[in-house]
């Protein structure tokens, strides 16, 4: 089935002292490019990540990141007390000196930098925390892949519609083309009557002549590709991955969109031609965005 190829998914985990998010999101891309973004204490697991997301997720501009929140209420604090006494030593000489008040001096300390520092432990990347991670990178892939494959049957329903029309058409385009070259006929055997005399015209010859003419103007065959084109392309919409699929394929519709076009000379089929075309650029328009 049609995917998109742009998607969005979110998940969140919560374990003991940490809060994990992991967002995924990605544009239109030939090939897959994927970009990592993580906090450093799991850097030594990216490879791995990256792996396990590019067996996951085939083409597109990928943003992966995870993010971590602590949920502890309580911080320990430290206060570094030389620094302290520093700037307070260094303050109340300057305000003296100007001969300003320096009642405040303690409040303005501990908003200078380094003064108040939250103490942490060097963290080291633990395998089951890891774990846990992987599991919330899952999840949003799968979030992800949910999005990419709605967002896919709105396109199916979009190229159903426009595949439709281009049927329509061509059934069209079917009952104008022996009318045509009917028309054609009685419009070469009118003018040749007007500039030679009828007891002069070769018959046989003319007929031979008018058959050739009307055989370099006949689209039977291209009729019949482009319904074989269009029901190869309703048909490999079932096909996942089928993007680059379709887009071969949608090129070989116009190729002989254009040939009825260039042979029909036809003013009626030329205009359903004209259409057709529409319908077919609209489409190509969107299979950019198919996975």
């Amino acid at each position: 089935m049609i995917k998109s190829m742009t998607g969005f998914g979110k998940a969140v985990l919560e374990i003991p002292g940490k809060k994990i998010t992991v967002e995924v999101r990605s544009l239109n891309s030939k090939q897959l490019d994927l970009n990592l973004r993580m906090p450093y204490v799991y850097k030594e697991k990216e490879l791995e990540l990256r792996s396990d997301i590019s067996k996951q997720i085939e083409r597109g501009k990928v943003d992966l990141s995870v993010y971590t929140e602590s949920t502890q209420e309580i911080l320990p604090v430290a206060i570094n007390k030389t620094l302290v006494k520093t700037y307070y030593k260094e303050l109340k000489s300057l305000s003296e000196e100007l001969n300003e008040e320096n009642q405040n001096l303690m409040a303005l300390i501990l908003k200078m930098p380094d003064v108040l520092k939250a103490e942490r432990e060097v963290v080291e990347l633990d395998e089951e925390e890891w774990n846990q991670v992987k599991l919330v990178v899952n999840k949003a892939i799968e979030a992800f892949q949910k999005f990419r494959s709605d967002e896919g049957k709105t396109l199916a329903i979009e190229f159903n519609s426009r595949i439709g029309i281009i049927y329509e058409l061509l059934a069209e385009v079917m009952s104008n083309d022996a009318i045509r070259v009917e028309t054609i006929r009685t419009r070469i055997k009118n003018n040749i009557a007007e500039l030679v005399e009828k007891e002069k015209i070769d018959e046989n010859r003319f007929e031979q002549e008018l058959i050739y003419y009307i055989e370099k103007l006949d689209i039977t065959e291209e009729k019949l590709r482009l319904k074989t084109h269009l029901d190869y392309f309703i048909k490999t919409m079932q096909e996942p991955g089928c993007g680059r699929k379709l887009g071969f394929i949608s090129q070989e519709i116009g190729r002989e969109i254009n040939t009825i076009g260039s042979k029909a000379n036809d003013a009626t089929i030329q205009k359903m031609v004209v259409q057709m075309k529409d319908e077919l650029e609209k489409i190509k328009e969107q299979m950019l965005n198919v996975l």
